[in-house]
This record gives C-alpha cells, sequence and structure tokens, in this order.
C-alpha cells in the first residue's frame, strides 16, 4: 500500500492547478514548509503571500484577495488557524460568505511531536458551528485532491483538515462526491463512523472482529458539513448500532455531529470515541496518545464488541 501525507497532495494540487488558473492565490502565516505551500510559492511567487505568525491577518488578507476577485487559499496549523483568527473567520469570511478555502495542516494526532499547544482537537467543532462553512476531512491524499477539486466549484468558505504524516492511500470503491458519506466495507452487526486517519483504524479494527464472526460496516464520513443524512440513518438501520470514531475531541465533532442526526432520524445505541474533554499531553508520540484514549483497532473492536454483547 503506498503511503503519502496529505499535506503534501494540497501543495502538489496547488501547483498543478495553479498552471491553468490565474486567479489562485495563496497566503500563509510563516509556515509555508509545514503546510507545502511553499511549493506554490516557488512556483508562482507572484501570487503567494507570507503575513508572517498572525493568523487574524492571515484570514483578512485572504478575505481582501477574495473580495478581489481571487480564489484565496489560506493555511496554517490546525489549532492556530481555527483557534486564533475564529473572529475572522466568522464575521468577515463565512458571514459575507467569500471564496476563501482554509486548509489546515497538522490536524489531530499529527502535531502530538509538537506538543500540546499544537494539538489541535477542537477545530473542527469551531469550524462546523459556523454558518456557510463546510467541513471537510479527507481520508487520504488521493481523497485531498479530490475534495480540492470539488470545493475549488463552490462559492463561499470550505475549512479543510490535513495532518503531518504519511499515510495509506486506501482503496476506495467510489468516486468522491463533497457531502455523500461513503462506505469503505460493508456490514450488518455495527456500523464504524470515521474520518480521515481513523478510516485506517475502523478497517483494522472491522478485520479483527470479523475474526470473531462480527460484521462491521465501516463508513467514511469525509463531509462533516453538511453531512450524508440519508446515508447515516441507513447505517444505523442496517446495523442497529454506531460508533463514531475520530482524533478530535467527543464533544462537537463528528461524533456530536453523528448524535445529532440519529437521535431525532433513527436512535440506536451509539458510542463516540475520540478525546476526552481534556488538552493533549505535551510532546508525546502520536500511538501513545491513541492507546490512551482507547483508539486503536484493537482497542476499537473490543469497544464494538462490548455494544454487541450488550445488545443480547
Amino acid at each position: 500500500m503506498s503511503m503519502k501525507a496529505t499535506r503534501d497532495a494540497y501543495g502538489e494540487w496547488l501547483v498543478e492547478t495553479g498552471k491553468t488558473n490565474n486567479d489562485i492565490v495563496v497566503v500563509d502565516a510563516d509556515l509555508a514548509e509545514s503546510t507545502k505551500t511553499i511549493l506554490f510559492a516557488k512556483a508562482y511567487p507572484d501570487r503567494f503571500f507570507d503575513v508572517g505568525a498572525a493568523e487574524q491577518n492571515l484570514i483578512v488578507v485572504a478575505a481582501g484577495l477574495s473580495l478581489g476577485g481571487k480564489r484565496a487559499y489560506a493555511s496554517s496549523f490546525a489549532y492556530f488557524l481555527t483557534a486564533r483568527a475564529w473572529d475572522q473567520i466568522r464575521n468577515i469570511v463565512a458571514h459575507d460568505n467569500l471564496n476563501v478555502t482554509l486548509v489546515a495542516s497538522h490536524g489531530g494526532f499529527s502535531a502530538a511531536a509538537d506538543g500540546a499547544s499544537h494539538l489541535a482537537f477542537q477545530d473542527i467543532a469551531l469550524m462546523r458551528i459556523i454558518p456557510n462553512m463546510r467541513v471537510v476531512v479527507p481520508v487520504d491524499a488521493e481523497e485531498t485532491k479530490h475534495a480540492l477539486d470539488a470545493a475549488i466549484k463552490l462559492v463561499g468558505p470550505l475549512y479543510m483538515r490535513l495532518r503531518r504524516d504519511k499515510e495509506p492511500i486506501q482503496q476506495k470503491p467510489y468516486q468522491f462526491k463533497l457531502g455523500r458519506a461513503e462506505t469503505m466495507k460493508d456490514g450488518y452487526d455495527i456500523t464504524l463512523i470515521s474520518c480521515g486517519p481513523m478510516i485506517d483504524t475502523s478497517l483494522k479494527a472491522a478485520a479483527l472482529l470479523k475474526q470473531h464472526e462480527i460484521d462491521a460496516k465501516v463508513l467514511n464520513v469525509h463531509t462533516i458539513k453538511p453531512l450524508d443524512i440519508q446515508a447515516l440513518v441507513e447505517s444505523a438501520k442496517a446495523t442497529g448500532a454506531v460508533i463514531t470514531v475520530e482524533d478530535h475531541s467527543i464533544y462537537g465533532g463528528l461524533g456530536g455531529a453523528v448524535a445529532e442526526v440519529l437521535s431525532q432520524e433513527y436512535p440506536v445505541p451509539i458510542r463516540i470515541l475520540g478525546v476526552p474533554d481534556v488538552f493533549g499531553s505535551s510532546s508525546r508520540n502520536a500511538d501513545s496518545l491513541l492507546k490512551e484514549y482507547g483508539l486503536t483497532p484493537d482497542q476499537l473492536a473490543a469497544t464494538a464488541e462490548k455494544i454487541i454483547e450488550e445488545r443480547k
């Protein structure tokens, strides 16, 4: 299985698309090497703007470029982009429905080595509650490019959460469509709903469950807003139980979004797995954090078995 970082795919997409679309401009906040916007900066220096470590200014500049008719891409680390500049994102970009695509690197556990201050466990929640904002977490580098292809056709803002590390390119039996959840593996005993890197975890957990004659469905909800309500309800009806898995706080993220839908449309037993109500530990290995929060494939499989046992 080939490996590639989603942030690398973003940098490549900017260069590829920038060849034929002169309206694309990129704004970064002193992290171009890390976000991979450096690739665009080298290819098209007259369309790249580095505002320094000033995220609020980053959003204001991107908004101004958008108002001038440009297609603006604003990038930084997920925590810095969403938390430090939330006011500007809400009151300027989203309120005026501007064509600004917010592409954040180092989402979730991928910033673990940089310490607790860099860990973005609340970014999806912060973006999801803003009107006019779409929220996308691609499963891999390949899907990142497809999501960017879809996003550039939209009117209005979108937040995309990417990661630092190389990740496996998943086998995907579907053509990407924004707002449509996709089945990575079918099953009838329980549904594992996840996004981004936790899809790989869910697929591995499903393989472990298969050894115990439990057939788990794995649903890729790459678009957290707008949610694919129909797919969520159909999965709940088919399996009767749901586990959501995410590298984000258990409050306000994918799990919260799914619970909001199913509680009103088709209530079933649901377990939300993710980061508890804590700040991330300083300078920890991502794998150790995943284990601490019960997010490894074997821990997920054990949780699924427990839910199924409780239903008997």
